[in-house]
């Protein structure tokens, strides 16, 4: 019997993952793990961007977009256990499945392999970490917990890591900075274990990220693979990825449909 009061929701993929499965046609998944704040439409008209024989499967945490009216999460712990249980929920037959994330979509990426290793559960083929990394990647200061949320905001916005049209629109921000805010909370108790993953992952970022502050704080990720295949920097900050898209994309799924045809 589940003692977390949350478990039976998470098996729900519907609820975690949007589609809740990728279509047949698609031999390999695609999960996809969006930035601080956001949700699948992080990644909307992502699917255009793959061949058809993969299929992308945006997630949506709890607070946000179309689970607006769920309590936004506020312990890592609990929601890498969520997370857990949608990622297998949703993993019904034997296709195999890569998860690609930016932001703090990279570290829900990065501790669900971990976890999905040491309980023996299926691994991912790849993994793509963008954005993020467990080193040398920017933490909200002290205090942070006693900051309204306009505060909060305004902490963002002095750093400049965003979007400008996010400051601009009033009703923007009202939906958008509560999901963001929590995120950055649930961000900062993360405790970095070093932990070493044996599936492949290759790193991403842009060249002038902000949050990025130390300046080889991607070079972590050379450690935490047992098979990693190399770091790619595009022009941009945080939000690179919004312009490369299609050159990430590329080079992920070229990776990893060698990886899938050459078994592993």
């Amino acid at each position: 019997m589940d003692t977390h009061p949350q478990a039976s929701g998470a098996r729900s993929a519907s609820r975690w993952f949007s589609p809740a499965q990728p279509p047949q046609e698609a031999r390999i998944r695609l999960l996809l793990m969006p930035h601080a704040g956001s949700g699948a439409a992080a990644y909307r008209g992502w699917n255009r961007l793959l061949p058809a024989e993969i299929g992308v499967q945006a997630l949506t945490l709890p607070g946000r977009q179309s689970r607006r009216a769920e309590p936004l999460p506020v312990d890592w712990e609990a929601l890498l256990d969520d997370l857990h249980h949608a990622l297998l929920a949703t993993l019904d037959d034997e296709r195999p499945y890569a998860m690609f994330g930016h932001c703090i979509g990279a570290m829900m990426a990065y501790r669900l392999a971990v976890r999905l290793e040491a309980n023996g559960d299926p691994p991912p083929s790849l993994l793509g970490m963008s954005g993020w990394s467990p080193t040398g990647f920017w933490r909200a200061p002290a205090g942070h917990e006693k900051l309204s949320i306009s505060e909060f905001g305004q902490l963002y916005k002095d750093f400049g890591a965003f979007p400008d049209e996010l400051w601009a629109d009033q009703d923007m921000m009202d939906l958008v900075l509560p999901p963001l805010v929590a995120d950055f909370r649930i961000g900062v108790q993360y405790e970095d274990d070093r932990a070493v993953v044996d599936c492949p992952l290759v790193s991403y970022a842009g060249r002038s990220d902000p949050l990025l502050v130390e300046p080889d704080a991607m070079t972590t990720w050379t450690k935490r693979s047992r098979r990693y295949l190399g770091h790619h920097e595009y022009p941009g900050h945080h939000f690179y990825i919004n312009d490369h898209a299609a050159a990430v994309m590329s080079d992920f799924t070229r990776r990893l449909l060698r990886l899938v045809d050459d078994g592993g």
